[in-house]
């Protein structure tokens, strides 16, 4: 299923579920059963999912059927939002080795052996969430701004000391991420050896739905799921990769994030960087840094499109 938080004109988002071209309100169609909010399902899914799925059995099964429902739009009639808009936090992995190799030999450096130990995590702004189709303001200081493909994963359930080998039962779905950063304010802070601030401090992009993992479990390959990811800008392909390709898996990366410390319904557990997914590993001789008016595109297989202009 794909969930959705949406806004109709009116200022006050919204959220449902998103089929054959409607966006579902899920709150309207329930009759006020379902939440308003999607973190709410989230937290409460065990009790939401099934009464969701009911519902959708019952308004029909394509188009026509379910616009003749009151709550239900056309996609074209909404402008969708990230679908969790204010998670509890968001913390981003570093868990592709191909990303990590060249993004530090670009800088001169090797791939340091501690890479190798245990999944490392920044935390980033939460309160900096954008979704899809958003201008994203280029900040004023920077001169080298960047996007990043990444897949994310969402918190279902609170946890803490959770292992990797039942870590799949604490994920409720999966998103694209783009977390946008500027390389010549990173590239400063990260001398003083306390990892990113201000240069990913301004906005991470999350969308354009929510997708529970059952949807994704035809594409599961062990620990990995095979899913093509892609980065364009401007109509131009410059990433492609596959999260096949993660040396650290979500449940791992779930694991460290939750030793010592509570994980939370609606949490963002970001993958990090995919080989090739970001100019600073392409180099700017492949493509100069961003510009405002660039329109970035990063597509993954079952988690849709996720596009940006930079403002």
């Amino acid at each position: 299923m794909k969930l959705v938080t949406f806004d109709t004109g009116t200022g006050a988002p919204r959220s449902g579920w998103l089929r054959e071209g409607c966006v579902i309100d899920m709150q309207a169609v329930s009759e006020g059963r379902l939440p308003r909010e999607l973190l709410e399902l989230v937290r409460h899914h065990e009790n939401h999912l099934e009464e969701v799925k009911r519902i959708d059995r019952r308004l029909g099964p394509d188009a026509e059927s379910l616009l003749a429902h009151a709550g239900v739009y056309p996609v074209t009639d909404v402008a969708l939002l990230a679908p969790i808009p204010k998670p509890p936090s968001v913390r981003d992995f570093y868990a592709f080795e191909a990303h990590v190799i060249a993004a530090r030999r670009r800088r001169g450096l090797d791939i340091v052996p501690e890479w190798y130990q245990f999944p490392v995590f920044y935390f980033s702004n939460h309160q900096a969430i954008a979704g899809p189709n958003a201008i994203i303001p280029r900040p004023a200081a920077t001169s080298a701004l960047d996007y990043e493909l990444e897949v994310a994963c969402v918190i279902g359930k609170e946890g803490r000391d959770i292992g990797a080998e039942v870590a799949d039962a604490y994920i409720f779905g999966y998103c694209i991420m783009n977390d946008w950063s500027a390389r010549d304010l990173q590239r400063e802070e990260v001398k003083v050896g306390l990892g990113p601030a201000k240069g990913k401090d301004f906005a991470t992009s999350l969308g354009p739905y929510l997708v529970t993992k059952d949807e994704l479990e035809r594409h599961r390959a062990g620990g990995h799921h095979e899913l093509e990811m892609a980065a364009r800008v401007n109509g131009i392909e410059l990433s492609r990769g596959n999260l096949r390709d993660l040396h650290y898996t979500f449940g791992e990366m779930i694991a460290r994030a939750s030793a010592d410390a509570t994980l939370y319904p609606g949490d963002i557990i970001g993958s990090g960087t995919v080989g090739t997914g970001c100019i600073l590993e392409l180099g700017p001789d492949v493509h100069r840094w961003l510009e405002p008016g660039d329109v970035i595109e990063l597509e993954v297989t079952g988690l849709g499109l996720l596009r940006n202009t930079i403002g």
